[in-house]
This record gives structure tokens, sequence and C-alpha cells, in this order.
């Protein structure tokens, strides 16, 4: 479905002629290709929740490098690494916030019965098995620590 959505924006895109939205999805569909590749050399097939992830990376990456072209000065480049992250941010689901991902920690916590530092990789398990692409683990995982006295 998530693929679909793909490329029927990309047919939209190229029939309006912008230029950096069929480039953003061109890239996008390579990336799927790739992992679906990848995927299947260990027998696996990618669902929408395995492209949601494959999506958050590309996220990541260019939050990184719109990070490093801002300390450098280079407005030019950040922006266009924005506009690639407002297209891709778009085929994926509505993000959590920052006090829902509280909520959703307390729960886990809960869940799993953690009490401890030596748990987190339990709590972020359940944390990752519901909520792949709809959270930033990377801030679920520092507030995991803070709440388990890490």
């Amino acid at each position: 479905m998530l693929r679909d959505d793909i490329n029927n924006a990309l047919k939209t895109a190229m029939k309006a002629q912008d230029a950096r939205k069929v480039s953003t999805l061109r890239m996008v569909n390579s990336t799927i290709k790739n992992a679906d590749i990848e995927a299947r050399t260990s027998g696996k097939a990618l669902g929408d929740d395995e492209l949601n992830a494959v999506l958050a990376k590309m996220i990541k990456q260019r939050q990184e490098s719109v990070e490093l072209y801002d300390k450098g000065g280079r407005a030019d480049l950040a922006g266009a690494e924005r506009e690639e992250i407002a297209i891709i941010a778009s085929f994926m689901p509505k993000q959590l916030s920052d006090d829902e991902i509280k909520v959703a920690i307390a729960e886990a916590v809960k869940e799993t019965g953690a009490a401890s530092i030596k748990d987190m990789g339990r709590v972020m398990a359940a944390l990752k098995a519901r909520y792949t692409g709809k959270m930033d683990f990377a801030k679920a995982g520092g507030l995991v620590k803070g709440q388990l006295g890490g």
C-alpha cells in the first residue's frame, strides 16, 4: 500500500514537473528496492512497518546532514535536505508527540517490569514492536534511560 502511494505521488510529481519531488521519490524507490533485495537474501518480504523504518532512517540521515550544513554555513544545501525530509515524512504515519512518547514509555516499563537500566533493552524492544515508524527511538532511548535511573 505504501509503495503504491509513493509510486502514485511520483507519477503526479512527474506530470506537475516538480523536479525536487521527482528526484526525492525516485531516491525513495531506489532505497526501498535495495532494502527489498537485502530482505530477500534473508527470506523476508518487507511490509509497511519495515518500509516505514526505511523511511525513518532516510529522514534521520537528512536531519544529520541539515545539522552539518547549518554548521558549515550552507543554507542552500540545508534547505534542499529539509525539502526532502518534508517529502519523505509525508508518507510516514503521524509521529508521537513528546507527551505521547512519555506515556508509551511508562506503559512499556510497567509491562516489562523494568526496574533498572539493565532492563532498558526489554523496554526498547517493547517500544519498537509497537511504535516502529511512529516514534523517534533515539529520543525515546534517552527518556527510557532517565526513567530507569541511568
